[in-house]
């Protein structure tokens, strides 16, 4: 029972890896679609409350003051951001900037808002992802413009913000996620059926199957149960050690589907972040000189 707790632990990880890892993808395929970013986060939330509707009575959302931060942070400034970033800038650099920085602003953010210390090999995981992450801007790219991966690194910024918020209020993961759906639908669709030009009529129907399918199911609720089941069987911090994966698998996935180029700069820059998220998750231990497995954290 226990070697098969953790099995569906660890597989559970790996589909929690491919959902996050999909989401670099698909929005990149979204950026160069029909549809605006706009038109996206309208179709996001319309998708992911239709399915959370059930769940929205076990684990109502918060309609308060905190409410409306987490779903400004965690819902429209995120997706907003992360999907127009994605019309200007590669899945390669997106792959690097969007899950290396997100535990490195995690962690600034901690320092500011939480008080929390940092040690001295997280200090380095985070010096390692801060490094990967300027060797991305700097990487020459026909396709990729220094503006598309400002927009990346703001949409982290308000992830980071979310982050840290709900864990400085004590919201659970469920709840979290029905506020931030429902807060967003609630403050944007007014706004966006009175104030732009929607696309989705105008979109192929595929585009709209896919982008609705991906953004408002699986990465909305499937990557979030996926992410829970590995936690709760293998721990936090070995599920952190499996999302240090995330920058490479989407990196190479940009180059396997959307045929994006992978110079050697991208490499190095995929490495470091990746090496980084190791030391930040705090798998290496500096009593013991091998990487100890002892549970994973996003």
């Amino acid at each position: 029972m226990f070697r098969s707790d953790r099995l569906l632990g660890y597989v559970a990880g790996l589909f929690a890896i491919s959902c996050w890892s999909g989401f670099v993808l698909v929005s990149r395929m979204g950026g160069q679609g029909t549809l605006m970013p706009v038109d996206t986060v309208a179709l996001r939330f319309m998708v992911g409350c239709t399915i959370l509707l059930p769940l929205a009575y076990v684990y109502r959302p918060w309609f308060n003051l905190k409410g409306l931060a987490l779903a400004l942070t965690g819902g429209l400034g995120y997706c907003f951001f992360v999907y127009a970033g994605f019309q200007h800038t590669t899945a390669v650099h997106g792959a690097v900037l969007l899950p290396g920085l997100i535990p490195f602003l995690s962690a600034l953010f901690a320092i500011i808002l939480l008080a929390e210390k940092i040690n001295v090999l997280r200090g380095i995981g985070l010096l390692l992802i801060g490094v990967g992450a300027g060797l991305m801007l700097t990487e020459p790219s026909a396709q990729a413009s220094l503006f598309g991966d400002a927009l990346i690194v703001m949409s982290v910024v308000c992830w980071a913000l979310y982050t840290v918020l709900a864990k400085r209020w004590g919201i659970s993961a469920w709840q979290a996620t029905t506020t931030v759906a429902y807060g967003s639908l609630l403050l944007f669709l007014p706004i966006y059926f009175l104030g732009f030009e929607s696309k989705l009529a105008a979109a192929p129907w595929e585009e709209l199957l896919l982008q609705g399918f991906y953004q408002g199911f699986i990465a909305v609720i499937v990557a979030m149960v996926f992410y829970m089941v590995a936690v709760e069987r293998i721990g936090p911090s070995n599920m952190g050690a499996m999302m240090a994966f995330v920058p490479v698998v989407s990196g190479l996935g940009a180059v396997i589907v959307l045929s994006e180029p992978l110079n050697a700069h991208g490499v190095l820059a995929l490495c470091l972040t990746s090496l980084g998220a190791l030391f930040a998750a705090g798998i290496i231990s500096l009593r013991t000189p091998k990487i100890v497995l002892n549970g994973l954290g996003k």
